[in-house]
């Protein structure tokens, strides 16, 4: 019995062992560069999985295209046991009995055991060698949603990351401004107390306080959540302790890129133009597969089989006789007339293969119309920035002038904040602008396909 118990004690230590080498530890910190970030979501991400079981399951989907072609082997065992033998009544002469009478007699044994072996081969089928350029083509169509899902992840990746480093800059910006504003509100407070300043000038430093105060509180929470959603875009937990290591700034310039809008714009590159493409293959086969409908179709077939006959269950027996047969046969089939239904699903996918090539040359103007857009939100973006980051220089030159005049009573409480929430918008503009340019440059690398430049 104690040794039993050590068993169990040492098989449990042992599988707990492995399962902490196994899993990463609940309060494991990740840390990413962007460039990191990217590569561990291709391989990790929730949409990265699934698209390469999807992959997967395309290849299955030809062999199993491919099989319907290769012979086919089948095996049958049947055991027959007569409960109850049918009767058959003979007339009585037949049985060495009376004329006009009848006998009953049983016919065949009471047990019977067979064993069939066939082997099939499909000759010529028109479908079938629709059914293997189907197949191929789906391998193709999910290999491209593949790489889309990868481009897709790719951008949400590096939209989380910007958007995680904009919104701790924001926590940085908002509590420099609450410190700033806790102090100049202190200030007049003292003085106020001190019957030198009005009551107003504390209630409108006070106002603006409360309001950097929720903001500081709001940008906080979002903080976390931007986080978690960077976590989720990863494929991690999302309370996951996450560090990025790129700098907005710097991430920002690197995005910059004038040669992103001077770069030719191939549509074939592009995956939903692959894929639309594809659609009409899909719509081009289907109208193949109708046509090949009405062609012959031509199958063999081989098989050898045993069977052995018994009153009693004796079929193991080195005595009881077994009896062989084998067939070969072939089958061809001729469709002759089907009162003009092959015609009218014929008609129907040649009209379901047009509408695809509307849809096909659709689908090129818009996405040449998204490049247009992407590209023209991307140049803006850039601008965007560089004004915005003018306007801050000039809200905070606004901001300290008026900082000084305030402290010398050159001006009212009521202009320095004005001044200030003019600040605190600018520095808000520029946040906005730095994250607009890495996404738009994200965007454009999508519809481009140029993820590695």
């Amino acid at each position: 019995m104690r040794k039993y118990l050590w068993f169990i004690c040492f098989s449990w230590l042992f599988t707990n062992t492995l399962l902490a080498q196994q899993s990463p530890p609940s309060d494991s910190i990740y840390s990413f560069t962007l460039d990191e970030a990217i590569e561990f979501a291709l391989e990790n991400s929730y949409q990265s999985i699934n698209a390469r079981g999807d992959v997967a399951k395309a290849l299955k989907r030809k062999w199993e295209a491919t099989a319907d072609g290769l012979p086919q082997l089948d095996g049958v065992i049947d055991y027959q046991n007569q409960l109850k033998q049918p009767v058959t009544i003979v007339p009585g002469e037949v049985a060495g009995g009376e004329p006009g009478t009848f006998v009953p007699l049983i016919f065949g044994v009471k047990q019977q055991l067979s064993a069939t072996a066939t082997l099939s081969q499909l000759i010529f089928d028109g479908s079938y060698l629709v059914g293997i350029e189907a197949a191929k083509s789906f391998l193709q169509y999910s290999n491209d949603i593949e790489e889309k899902t990868q481009l897709e992840v790719r951008k949400g990746v590096i939209n989380s990351y910007g958007s995680v480093l904009v919104s701790q800059e924001n926590v940085k910006i908002l509590q420099n401004n609450k410190e700033t504003l806790e102090k100049n509100y202190l200030e007049t407070k003292i003085i106020f107390e001190n019957g030198l300043a009005e009551e107003e000038s504390v209630e409108q430093l006070q106002i603006t306080l409360l309001q950097i105060t929720n903001q500081l509180n709001n940008a906080e929470r979002l903080e976390k959540i931007a986080l978690q959603m960077f976590n989720l875009a990863l494929g991690i937990e999302v309370d996951s302790k996450t560090v990025l290591t790129d700098d907005l700034d710097d991430l920002t310039m690197k995005n910059m890129d004038a040669s992103a809008a001077i770069q030719p714009f191939n549509i074939d590159n592009n995956v939903d133009y692959r894929l639309a493409y594809l659609l009409t293959e899909q719509r081009r086969l289907e109208l193949k597969l109708e046509k090949s409908r009405a062609l012959p179709s031509l199958s063999a077939f081989v098989n050898y089989g045993t069977a052995a006959f018994d009153n009693d269950f004796v079929f193991f027996e080195n005595e009881t006789p077994w009896f062989q047969s084998s067939i070969f046969g072939a089958t061809l089939k001729i469709p002759v007339f089907s009162s003009f239904k092959r015609s009218s699903k014929t008609q129907q996918a040649k009209i379901a293969f047009e509408q695809a090539n509307t849809d096909y040359i659709r689908a090129q103007q818009e996405i040449q119309l998204q490049y247009n857009s992407t590209l023209s939100d991307y140049k803006l973006s850039i601008e965007n920035l560089d004004t915005s980051k003018q306007n801050l220089t000039l809200a905070e030159r606004i901001e300290r002038k008026n900082q000084i005049k305030y402290a010398e009573g050159l001006a009212s409480s009521f202009d320095l904040r004005q001044a200030q929430l003019q600040l605190y918008n600018s520095q808000q503009e520029v946040l906005q602008a730095m994250l607009d340019i890495i996404n738009k440059k994200a965007e454009l690398e999508t519809i481009l396909n140029t993820p590695n430049n």
